[in-house]
């Protein structure tokens, strides 16, 4: 007999977990099929405690009202309006307890003391369930709720990190008086280690390369040559500051590149890079793979 786990629908928990009263019923095992049925019961519960505190954010001081709902909803049945019901408040507190907070995160970052409208949040929802006629189509919704996420968390990321922003364009600014510094499109720098003499490639072309990341402070965030092992990427595929370097490089070449913050990435953060930092960069480019 397969082992009994946690119903797969575990996602849907409290709406499926649901029998009467307030408190635990009263065992009375008469026969093969009571035995049966209270060891099912208990069975199904390993690792269910867990799971209403860690991810359910369930309260263990206010299990009398877990069991209570518990109840609850077991005795409702297929009651359709009572599964609807239910089925609303599970996905009610996932909105409160874990959607709204990720959302807050993604946009605001670490700042508590901003959040999303929920009253806006919800009216948006419940017309987007219901299918009732709303201030946008989906479509428009989608593509609204990506760009005002975007200017939104670039304008939380400039308060948070402005300062870096300051400091990469103080930096090009220096670096641009320097000895045989020249300029590429939209303000990124480059200074010629080795002359190559090959093919120039284009933006969609397969290139294979040596480099060395680092912030500008001097620390490295990546690097091929530490891996002893040459990438190989398509030259519009990478920041677009990699992009314009890359599609001005003969091949044989090795330059040292300095990309603005808007070239790089931006307002995101990507591992060690902080937002709105500006990047150097040795690349070395090996060749060209049509």
């Amino acid at each position: 007999m397969k082992k009994l786990t946690i119903l797969a629908a575990m996602a849907i928990a409290v709406a499926s977990f649901t029998a009467c009263g307030n408190g635990t019923p009263k065992a009375n095992l008469k026969n093969d099929i009571d035995t049966m049925s209270y060891a099912i019961g208990m069975a199904q519960t390993q690792g269910l405690k867990e799971y209403l505190v860690q991810r359910l954010g369930v309260d263990t001081a206010y299990m009398d009202d877990f069991i209570k709902g518990l109840n609850e909803g077991a005795n409702a049945g297929d009651d359709k309006k009572q599964s609807a019901y239910y089925a609303g408040i599970q996905i009610g507190q996932q909105i409160g307890n874990q959607m709204v907070k990720g959302i807050n995160h993604e946009v605001f970052g670490n700042d508590s003391t901003q959040t999303i409208s929920l009253k806006n949040f919800m009216a948006g929802f419940v017309s987007g369930t219901t299918g009732a006629k709303g201030l946008m189509t989906m479509e428009q919704a989608q593509q609204v709720a990506q760009t005002k996420m975007e200017q939104i968390k670039a304008k939380t990321m400039e308060k948070q990190y402005g300062p870096n922003k300051e400091a990469g364009e103080k930096y090009l600014a220096n670096y641009k008086k320097g000895k045989d510094v020249k300029e590429l499109k939209d303000g990124v720098l480059y200074k010629v280690i080795k002359e190559g003499a090959g093919e120039i490639p284009t933006d969609t072309s397969m290139v294979k390369v040596q480099y060395e990341g680092k912030t500008i402070d001097g620390k490295v965030f990546d690097s091929s040559y530490q891996r002893k092992q040459p990438v190989e990427l398509r030259a519009n595929q990478v920041i677009p500051g990699w992009t314009e370097a890359l599609t001005h490089m003969p091949v044989g070449s090795v330059w040292e590149v300095v990309i603005p913050q808007e070239k790089a990435y931006g307002a995101r953060e990507q591992g060690q890079i902080k937002p709105f930092s500006a990047l150097i960069f040795k690349i070395e480019l090996l060749g060209i793979n049509k």
